[in-house]
Parts: C-alpha cells; structure tokens; sequence
C-alpha cells in the first residue's frame, strides 16, 4: 500500500500531547506491579545480582527505545509499530505486531485493576474486588472519554505521584546504606550472585518486562505536538525508568535479605519495614494503588489506539475506527476493557495468576519490540540522506544496535524455559505467534479477495 495511504488513515485524532506527558504516558505505563511486586521474582532468581540483569535490561530497552524514537519521529503514528512494519516490512508483520501488543496489553490493564480491587481490600477487607474494579472500571472511561490533551494531564500527575515516591526512596534508601543505619545485604547471604551469573541473564526476563512502556512514546506520537516533542519524550521517558529502575534495584537488594524477596508481597513494604518507617504498609499500599491504576490509565490509552490503527488499516471492525467530539476512539477504549473480565477469570482460576498475566505480556511487548527492530534494520536501508538529516532523534548505534538488540531479545525469550517462574513465556511464544498468523490469513483474505 502506497506510504501517503497509510499516512492519512489516523486522520481525527487530536495533535494536544506535549513531550512531558508523552514521556509520564510511558512511565505511567511502565510503573506499575512491575518494579513494585515483579520485582520480587527476578531478585528471587539472580539475588544481589539482579542488579547486572537489570543493566542488561536497560541497555537493550535504551537501543529499543531509541530505533522507535527514530521512526516515530520520522512517521508519527498511534500505530507505531504496526504501521512501520507495515510500510518497511510487509503487512503480516504488522498485523501480527499490533494484534499481539493489543492482546498483551488488555491483559495487562485487567491485571492492573485486579491489583487495584486487592490493594483496596486493607483498607476495606470485605468489600469485593470487583466491586473496586467496576468503580475502578468507570473512572478510567471518564477519564479517557475526554480530549487527549486533558488526559495527558491526568496522567502526568497520577505518574507523577509514584515518580516521586520511588525517587525519595532512592534516596532515603542510599542514606540509610551510606549513612551506616542499615547493613549492605549485597554479599551477606551466598555472595553477590549466590545462583551462579547465569542466574542474572535468566531474570533478564524480568527486567524486559519492567521496561515494557517505552514503546508508549512510539504509540503516544500520533497525538503527539510535534516531531521535536517525540524525540524529547523519548529520551525523558528512558532516563526516567533507567534511573528509577537501577536505583530502586540497588537500594532493595542492598537493604533486604534477598530471599525474603517473593511476588507474594512487594520489596519495598519489606524495605520500608527494614527502615523502621511508620505506617510502612499503609504508604505503600497507597503507593502501589496509585502505581496500578496509572498503569490501567496508561495501558487502556495505548490499547484503544492499537485497536483504531487497526481498524483504519482493515484489520478490524470498522467501528472500532470511529472518534468521539472529542477525537477520541471511544469504540476502541470499551472494546480494550475487555482485559478486566478476562483478569478476573484468570484471577480465580490460577493460583499464581501475576506470573502468567506478566508473561503473557512480556510476549506480545517482546514481539512489538522485535518487529521495530526488524523495522527499523529496513528503515536504515531505504532512508534518504536528506530526510534522515531532517530527523530529531538518530538511534546512536544505528542498524548494527538493532541486530544486537533482536538477537539479545530472542535469547532472553528463549532463557525463560530454564526460569519456572517464567516458563509459560517461552512455552507460549511460537503458539502467539503461530495463532496470530492463522488469524492474519483468515482476515486478510476476504478483503483481498
């Protein structure tokens, strides 16, 4: 399809979202029971070393997130990805990208909400949860019903909250280690990688996953000002959960005993306690409410895009194509709920339900991360000096950082079948893939024929 076709599908969404709330629309997104409850798991598997595996992290999330920033301000697009794939690849690739992100991250906003109703049980213990999720439910259409440029506001300062939360406890974390009030756990218990170091390539995984957001920006473009907005959201977002996540790693594993780390209660209620903070488990629960409802805030944003730019592209209802007074694809925003129902079976059918949910979205959000990378290999090839030279944001390490970023992504896939707490990832990621082929060929066909 001609790239000017493609160009002109997202016509009706609304250009409002400045670089501040592009940057806390990803951080939002990425800030939610991943760093404040996963991160137990990955400090359960690697110990103090957890801390390589999330450098590890953010070293490939960095040349992830800086491929996107190069195509998103080249061809800004609510679709992203999809639409990259689309115009540098071919449209099963981009169909596969955007139908296995949208899936991943409508399971990620039921989660979200499933976390919220459980926070809410300590302070109201025999309310239901889902009593909390319907409300929950109704204030995230509220909010997403009006103009983009309203909810970028909204959300800005609900992620803002937790932003500022997690940095004070950086750095009254730092002062208790440096200050000599708490004793450096960091090799008191089997030294430094008491697992062996494959054990912090293995919780890699993990890490990933934290880092799952920064494609936001990408999607976020569509409605973005400006290219020049892009491109400064892109490098804000990244130094933020880069500072936010290193930091928070290396403050709990150096305050708490690393085998009291565990996904059934979050590190940092642990550290609090260590620290002798009052009410620790009242902050917190606070904390991480707000954490889980900016993320549903996030993901929901990112989800009901996915879904319009499927829609205008032919892969989708043509409904779900359709924009509110207020140019916002409210079809899309009802349809990408859908997740809250599906979180709930999950929740009372599988015991260790935040383990499968955050797997499953690791691999929808890998495979968007791999098809821009793939996409962005191309892009390299078929760009013009001229229009290259006129772009805000270059990805530093250019095609070669992709190859390398591809090839490290698929390993860390592949490492998750030696991780029990991460097998189902690797189990599930050739049957995502293969059902979403199956499905590409059965909606392509008839409009092809």
């Amino acid at each position: 399809m001609p790239e000017e076709n493609i160009d002109s599908r997202e016509y009706g969404l609304q250009r409002q979202l400045s670089a501040g709330q592009i940057a806390m629309v990803a951080v939002g997104g990425s800030i939610g029971t991943g760093l404040l409850l996963g991160s137990g798991a990955a400090i359960h598997i690697a110990g103090p070393a957890v801390i390589i595996s999330y450098i590890i992290s953010a070293l490939i999330a960095w040349i992830v997130a800086m491929a996107m920033g190069e195509l998103s301000c080249m061809r800004p697009a609510a679709g992203s990805f999809g639409v990259y794939a689309e115009i540098y690849l071919n449209d099963w690739a981009g169909f596969v990208a955007r139908y296995g992100y949208w899936f991943s991250v409508v399971i990620a906003v039921g989660s979200e909400l499933v976390a919220a109703g459980t926070y809410m049980r300590a302070w109201f213990p025999h309310v239901p949860v889902v009593f909390w999720m319907a409300i929950f439910g109704l204030l995230l259409l509220a909010v997403n019903y009006f103009p983009v440029g309203q909810y970028g506001t909204f959300e800005y300062w609900f992620a803002f909250l937790k932003v500022l939360t997690i940095f004070l406890f950086i750095v009254v974390g730092a002062a208790l280690l440096l200050g000599g009030k708490v004793h450096p756990q960091y090799v008191s218990d089997g030294g430094f990688a008491p697992n062996g170091w494959g054990a912090a390539f293995l919780a890699a995984s993990f890490g990933l996953y934290s880092f799952l957001g920064v494609e936001m920006v990408a999607i976020s473009s569509g409605e973005a000002q400006s290219s020049r907005a892009v491109a400064r959201a892109t490098h804000i977002a990244f130094a933020m959960l880069g500072f936010l996540y290193l930091g928070a790693m290396v403050v709990l594993v150096g305050v708490m005993p690393w085998r009291n780390a565990g996904v059934t209660e979050s590190p940092f209620v642990t550290v609090f306690r260590v620290a002798g903070v009052p009410s620790a488990s009242f902050i917190m629960n606070l904390v991480v409410l707000s954490a889980a409802l900016s993320g549903a805030n996030a993901t929901l944003y990112v989800a009901s895009r996915m879904m319009f730019s499927l829609a205008r592209s032919g892969s989708a209802p043509r409904k779900m194509g359709e924009l509110n007074a207020h140019g916002v694809p409210m079809p899309a925003v009802l349809v990408s709920m859908l997740g809250i129902a599906a979180a709930i079976v999950v929740q009372f059918l599988t015991p260790n339900a935040y383990l499968y949910i955050i797997n499953s979205a690791l691999v929808g959000g890998m495979l968007a991360w791999l098809v821009s990378l793939a996409a962005h290999v191309s892009f390299r090839r078929k760009v013009s000096p001229e229009q290259f030279a006129g772009l805000q944001l270059r990805a530093p390490l250019g095609a070669a950082g992709s190859v390398v970023a591809f090839i490290a992504i698929v390993a860390a896939i592949v490492c998750t079948a030696w991780v029990s707490d991460s097998q189902v990832a690797a189990k599930s990621a050739v049957a995502y893939v293969l059902g979403l082929t199956v499905a590409f060929f059965l909606v392509r066909k008839p409009r092809q024929g």
